[in-house]
């Protein structure tokens, strides 16, 4: 079998896979049970292997941990708990020598509470000085004892916080903003010093070799003039929720930030990049981040939150691919990160006591990957999805650690079920996690079953499949090139060729009964059920295959 080789003229950020890496449970390397650097830095072999291009690293900047390392204290500095600046600088050469570009996040919607410039703003009046870099703002209601507006946290409850005298502790008629939680305020990015410390963060980082940057937040960076109401109702708002038009996001003015930032990138040699956490209502207010002198990339969240339907997904696609084309950008395709429900368990069909069909999730998450890394673009893998691993639902509450959980009182359930550390082995207290007896987040124990060692070498495993299929994509000139057409197909069938010197097609079977498409050299299958006769290839329901014409 001979795939042609792709041409390297284009950047690499056009088409690369990036395995996303949330350093806490990727890897720990000095036994207290929380990843780290040194983690990540042991396993960089292990990514070289899988075939991805890139590794991005959820923050491990010095932190209280209040947003697992979203509520950054000091960006210059790693917290001790990751490990120290050496280990940041390590990783990047480490990464570098097999051939791995490094992705960092930034986090540029909010700082920490203990960030030096909230503390400073504390010992000031509010309303004067310092706080200009923060969203200050005097109360509505008999000496601003109300807040400022109806705005509400992402995290559930207000997103105004009342300032507290801080000689006496009596309450001020003055809020601070925090669109997540009340130790995330959000900053004012129309203070100077706002935009001129986040140039000077990444030019630290860019300096030492950083590849990209991974925006938090992206589309939030700048609210409406006057804060109006917004007439929002109380909801905890998720990637893969449908997005409402609200004037705390996606205001017109964060578009100055990206431009600015990308003359800093494209001032390097050879350019930085970035990738935007864009979550904004529709494909065409995505692309407006992605102009030429904006963002390289953006997630897209449309394609994410598409559910298990092959009109629906084709629809998706073609909207997503129109509309990235429209302003010259490639997409960026993505099924799970660390704040959504891991897609194993979200494509599941329920069973008949209410849970989750995970044996067909499986497969459809097998089936999904393949159709994903088949399209033009860029893709994001988050760790552990080569493994096949579940959402886990059923953490003890006392466990539990994300602000979502505590902030509406175990109303909803949070992000720590797609957290949970890695299985790198079928034995051990931690499935080779940790050196130590324990990890931040316990693990079931069907995590021995699905760990690295337990799956490598098993041509049937998830793993082994995630493995060939990147290395054929990165061999074909097809997977490469932007020119995708779709094939005569059925209701619940998505059909596809990508043309190349040799081109290659895609089959996916999203229905519940078996379909026939023609034969053709099986490169690739979701599923060993897949069947072949002298004309005609038996697809059996949620699996997926890449074919070659003989």
């Amino acid at each position: 079998m001979t795939i042609d080789t792709p041409s390297s003229n284009q950047p690499w950020w056009r088409t690369a896979v990036i395995y996303q890496v949330y350093p806490r449970s990727f890897a720990d390397a000095n036994g207290d049970g929380m990843g780290d650097l040194r983690g990540v830095i042991n396993h960089l072999p292990y990514l070289a292997e899988l075939g991805v291009d890139a590794l991005w690293l959820n923050p491990f900047y010095r932190s209280p941990q209040n947003d697992a390392g979203y509520d950054v204290a000091d960006y210059d500095t790693v917290d001790p708990i990751f490990g120290s600046t050496a280990d940041a600088e390590e990783l990047i050469v480490a990464a570098h020598n097999l051939n791995l570009k490094v992705i960092f996040d930034i986090v540029p919607n909010h700082t920490s509470s203990e960030h030096a410039w909230f503390q400073q703003a504390l010992t000031t009046a509010p309303g004067t000085g310092i706080w200009d870099r923060y969203h200050c703002v005097r109360g509505s209601g008999k000496n601003g004892t109300e807040p400022p507006n109806d705005w509400r946290s992402v995290f559930g409850g207000p997103a105004w916080t009342q300032i507290v005298n801080d000689a006496d502790q009596e309450p001020t008629g003055w809020w601070y903003l925090h669109l997540f939680d009340a130790t995330q305020p959000d900053v004012n990015w129309n203070s100077p010093a706002v935009r001129a410390e986040h140039e000077r963060v990444l030019t630290y980082w860019f300096d030492r070799g950083v590849d990209g940057f991974r925006i938090d937040v992206a589309h939030g960076l700048v609210k409406t003039a006057g804060y109006p109401d917004s007439g929002e109702q109380e909801r905890v708002l998720g990637i893969d929720d449908d997005v409402p038009v609200l004037p705390q996001w996606d205001q017109p003015g964060v578009h100055d930030v990206y431009r600015s930032w990308r003359q800093l990138a494209d001032s390097y040699t050879p350019p930085r990049m970035f990738c935007g956490e864009v979550l904004v209502s529709t494909p065409e207010a995505h692309a407006q981040y992605l102009r030429e002198d904006e963002l390289h990339t953006a997630f897209n969240f449309h394609y994410l939150r598409t559910r298990w339907d092959a009109p629906h997904l084709k629809e998706t696609i073609d909207h997503s691919l129109v509309t990235a084309d429209s302003v010259g950008a490639p997409c960026t395709w993505v099924l799970s990160n660390h704040d959504v429900r891991r897609h194993v368990t979200r494509l599941a069909p329920r069973d008949e006591n209410g849970g989750y069909d995970t044996g067909v999730g499986v497969q459809r998450a097998r089936a999904a990957s393949l159709i994903m890394l088949a399209l033009p673009g860029s893709a994001y893998l988050y760790q552990g999805e080569e493994l096949g691993l579940p959402e886990v639902l059923d953490l003890p509450d006392e466990r539990r650690q994300d602000p979502v959980f505590i902030r509406t009182g175990g109303q909803s359930l949070g992000r720590d079920g797609c957290r949970v550390p890695l299985p790198w082995t079928s034995t051990g207290d931690t499935f080779g996690f940790s050196s130590g007896h324990a990890s931040w987040l316990p693990q079931p124990d069907y995590f021995a079953e699905l760990s690295v060692d337990a799956q490598d070498g098993d041509p049937d495993s998830t793993l082994e499949m995630y493995r060939r299929a990147l290395a054929l994509r990165a061999q074909s000139s097809a997977m490469h090139s932007p020119r995708m057409r779709w094939l005569d197909s059925g209701e619940d069938v998505i059909r596809f060729t990508r043309l190349g010197t040799r081109s290659i097609e895609v089959a996916a079977n999203l229905g519940r009964e078996d379909v026939i498409i023609p034969a053709a050299e099986l490169l690739l299958g979701s599923s060993p059920t897949v069947t072949f006769g002298d004309s005609h290839i038996t697809l059996p329901p949620n699996t997926a295959v890449w074919l070659t014409p003989r």
